[in-house]
């Protein structure tokens, strides 16, 4: 289904969106509606959780390559940003570092690019102090958004570059945001398509495979272009290409691009000479251990 037409259904019902979506799962799926909004709620609380446990926190990741930028961000002394962005960047850093660290983590929609989501999630929670109903429904409406893209496009790396993994999330995470503070199923949709446009044509190039360099800083910076575009959305900006044709863009430019920019790490930063250093010297000392 297009989101088009899930906004078409709730003009012509007035039905509180995040059911919409819902009951549009149960159509597709046969899945009874109040156990996929259990299902999305016990993820959400896993979020949570795993925000607040690992908030700055230092990890030890598989390659090294990361694991204590969150800890340097949430000390970071003077600070530019507002107190929601900065810790919404930590959260989804922290979130990022964990997933490489094999840490628990909810993949949204992918586990390379799960910090984004939690990122806002947990400074509405923290920040402005949300009721957790609230949240779960602007969660649903972030569900709705990335099984749009799923169904009509992809989420894959390997399929669609990093745009469909992290441009993604970025849109979810932009719509969450944008349904929280505003109930408006149209703004959500202009917020998605603005964030989704804003990370057209990444591609996805992990140095040596691993889903550290460049993934965990990228979270990091889509959580705010995730803040940006909803901001633009919640001012009455609107996208001039409606979401479902950037979707359908986003899949076109996936398709298009060489099979060395989607996920194998043969191109893009994975190609460069020090990636390469970086990789020959993760080998070597592997081989120093066996």
């Amino acid at each position: 289904m297009k989101f088009a037409e899930l906004i078409e259904i709730w003009q012509n019902t007035n039905l509180e969106f995040s059911e919409i979506i819902l009951a549009q799962e149960m159509i597709e799926t046969g899945r009874d509606p109040e156990k996929v909004k259990q299902v999305l709620s016990n993820l959400l609380r896993v979020m949570l959780e795993e925000a607040e446990k690992n908030f700055g926190k230092r990890f030890e990741t598989l390659t090294g390559l990361t694991g204590d930028d969150a800890y340097k961000l949430a000390n970071v002394k003077p600070r530019m940003m507002s107190n929601f962005n900065h810790i919404a960047m930590v959260v989804a850093l922290s979130m990022g570092e964990s997933n490489a660290s094999m840490g628990r983590i909810v993949a949204c929609p992918t586990a390379g690019s799960c910090g984004v989501v939690p990122g806002v999630a947990y400074a509405l929670w923290e920040v402005e102090k949300a009721n957790f109903d609230d949240l779960l429904k602007a969660f649903i409406v972030a569900s709705g958004i990335g099984n749009v893209v799923a169904k009509r496009a992809t989420l894959s790396g390997a399929a669609g570059g990093c745009q469909a993994e992290i441009g993604t999330a970025t849109a979810m995470a932009s719509g969450l945001l944008t349904y929280y503070y505003s109930k408006d199923p149209i703004r959500v949709g202009h917020a998605a398509a603005l964030a989704l446009k804003a990370l057209m044509g990444l591609v996805c190039d992990p140095v040596g495979g691993f889903v550290e360099v460049p993934c965990v800083k990228r979270n990091g910076n889509a959580v705010n272009v995730a803040i940006a575009t909803a901001e633009m959305a919640l001012a009455g900006i609107e996208s001039v290409i409606p979401f479902d044709e950037v979707v359908e863009a986003m899949y076109e430019v996936g398709k298009s691009l060489p099979e060395s920019l989607r996920e194998t790490g043969l191109g893009g930063i994975a190609a460069t000479k020090t990636a390469k250093e970086v990789v020959e010297k993760i080998r070597e000392n592997w081989k120093g251990t066996e």
